[in-house]
């Protein structure tokens, strides 16, 4: 029982929590910025931003002098022995005419020094640099390109949590008004002035909006869900939507009659990047025909004794230095680097094809975009009519039932062409919404830092 109790409260203190977050109150504008700065998306790409400038930093680092101390104590419990000639020793070493073992290695050495290596001139290093930063850029545009998508992504799911609000109240309304409506024949009924035919037509309908209800109370919440997660949001946050669907302006973007600048599309202007890194790889074969220069400065000490107390006796470490450049000159690689810059060649060649693709995608979008939303707007002119008619067309069916003139069938087939033309209307609206999102992105004026 004790670790029920135990149970239970943590549950109701988890409960408790999840009710004590605040509100929040949230335009369009409010989830975007939020979304750019907390969705998982956008923050790898910021990462990988972040990685680009410090392999800017890494490059630059290759340039600089690089200094290294190094040092060692060794016991050589093994000497290495050379062969000398007898004769070279005085007295003909003594009449033998063996070579003679020498060893003019002490059991213990020790050495210690400080070496400089510093670049002169390496035509890859220029160009890395170049390659660099010109990553840093493709980097940056990725990032760009992932907020792009994320202002797309919250926009479109923000306005359908709208509408699924929307088409909520209005089944709600619906409900209500077949509510009063099931009333009124029923007392009729009662009255003997309709039939129970009529009140049970009623009914069913009435039933089937009530299941109507159920599911879309899951969807406004799944579309909640939806745009939460699009934000990178907690899930379990209450928020309130503060935009007006009855505000909100669809219309046409200004479309460039010629001359579009393909490069305002983040995708066509990845590509001309990627090109120029194509460009700087092959610059990067080419140099590499040319010599490199390294400048060297070490300097150092060193010192050999035949016993151990001995290495540590300060005299005995003798001081040597040198300065000097070292000049790596390429013969022949077997035709490697020509290989690899008719690779580049070839690279540059299928990045600009992919750039004239993207020229007429991009055209062909646009059109299509500018297509759909002008018929999108026709459409949602139509169904906006259409409300307004089958609104007329139910009042006045009601007034002819409630005087006796027309029948509950009239009254049941206008509610149902309200509904009807209500639900179309919103699939309309969202419809013209997403065109206008879609047409501004092909245009590249969603999203602007």
């Amino acid at each position: 029982m004790r670790g029920l109790l135990s149970l239970l409260l943590i549950a109701m203190g988890t409960v408790l929590t999840v009710d004590a977050q605040e509100r929040l109150d949230l335009t369009l504008d409010d989830c975007i910025k939020y979304a750019l700065e907390n969705n998982e998306q956008v923050k790898i790409k910021q990462l990988d931003r972040e990685i680009a400038e410090a392999e800017v930093r890494k490059t630059i680092s290759m340039g600089l002098p690089q200094a290294n101390v190094n040092g060692g104590l060794n016991y050589n419990f093994e000497p290495q022995k050379s062969l000398l000639d007898p004769a070279s020793f005085p007295g003909g070493g003594g009449g033998t005419t063996e070579d003679i073992e020498v060893s003019f290695q002490q059991k213990y050495d020790g050495n210690i020094g400080l070496g400089v290596d510093q670049l002169i001139f390496d035509g890859s290093y220029f160009v890395g640099l170049q390659a660099a930063k010109t990553y840093k850029e493709l980097s940056t545009k990725e990032f760009q390109k992932s907020k792009i998508d994320i202002v797309e992504a919250v926009s479109k799911a923000y306005f359908n949590a709208l509408i699924a609000e929307e088409q909520l109240e209005l089944l709600e309304k619906n409900i209500n008004r077949l509510d009063t409506l099931l009333n009124e024949t029923r007392e009729m009924y009662e009255a003997g002035f309709a039939e129970k035919v009529d009140v049970d037509r009623i009914r069913v309908n009435y039933n089937n909006l009530r299941v109507e209800l159920s599911r879309s109370q899951q969807l406004k919440d799944i579309s909640r869900k939806l745009l939460k997660f699009q934000m990178g949001l907690d899930l379990r946050q209450p928020i309130e939507l503060l935009e007006d669907l009855e505000e909100v302006e669809v219309n046409t973007p200004v479309v460039p009659s010629q001359n579009f600048e393909y490069n305002q599309r983040i995708e066509y202007s990845q590509l001309q990047t990627n090109r120029n890194l194509a460009y700087l790889d092959m610059k990067n074969n080419k140099v590499q025909y040319l010599p490199k220069l390294y400048a060297r400065f070490g300097y150092g000490w060193n010192t050999a004794a035949a016993s151990g107390s001995d290495l540590f006796v300060s005299r005995r470490w003798l001081d040597n230095g040198a300065i000097g450049i070292t000049a790596s000159i390429p013969i022949f690689d077997g035709f490697l680097k020509s290989n690899k810059i008719q690779q580049n060649r070839l690279q540059v060649k299928q990045i600009e094809n992919q750039m004239s693709y993207l020229e007429k995608s991009i055209d062909l979008e646009i059109e299509q975009s500018q297509i759909s939303l002008n018929s999108q707007l026709e459409t949602l002119e139509v169904q906006k009519q259409n409300v307004e008619l089958a609104q007329e067309v139910y009042d006045i069916s009601k007034i002819k039932y409630q005087e006796g003139v027309g029948s509950n069938l009239e009254v049941i087939d206008a509610d149902a062409s309200l509904k009807e033309a209500q639900t179309n209307y919103l699939n309309a609206l969202y419809q013209a919404i997403t065109s206008q999102i879609e047409l501004k992105k092909a245009l590249g004026t969603l999203y602007k830092n």
